[in-house]
């Protein structure tokens, strides 16, 4: 399994980030490549809960989401599939000197394999799909940020 984790620091309490992070009519804001959302289950982000989401034409395709483990004030387990990989995704709120530490985490799988594949995934997925979590934290931080400057 390959992994690619990212964090950053933002400004306030993990609430006000958490509850942003989980709000499904703001994902389109911040998650890189999000579309739209095609399904999701009532009981978000609950353990058991499932999300079904569509990316942008050049994103991940159809993302299929299961809430492994939920703890209110500090982040989200996902098993995650979309049709090139399959594997879990964590999100973790730390309230830090200065704000919340987000860190955002995703190891996985490529389904498809073949004896170059070690290689590739090093030298270029991995890259991407670190690159594409720290977009996702930036717009999040923005965001966010957007949020706090409405409530002043």
């Amino acid at each position: 399994m390959a992994r690619a984790a990212v964090r950053t620091v933002v400004e306030g309490p993990v609430g006000p980030a958490e509850r942003l992070w989980y709000d499904p009519t703001r994902w389109p804001a911040f998650i890189d490549g999000f579309g739209h959302v095609v399904r999701l289950d009532e009981s978000w982000p609950a353990a058991g809960a499932r999300s079904v989401w569509d990316s942008t034409p050049a994103g991940r395709g159809r993302v299929n989401e299961r809430v492994i483990d939920q703890r209110p004030g500090e982040g989200q387990t996902l098993a995650v599939e979309d049709p090139r990989i399959q594997g879990t995704q964590e999100v973790r709120f730390l309230p830090v000197e200065d704000g919340t530490e987000v860190r955002l985490e995703l190891v996985y799988d490529l389904k498809q394999r073949n004896p170059l594949t070690p290689v590739i995934d090093l030298l270029f997925i991995r890259r991407a799909m670190r690159d594409s979590l720290r977009r996702t934290l930036t717009r999040f931080g923005r965001e966010l940020a957007a949020d706090r400057e409405l409530l002043r």
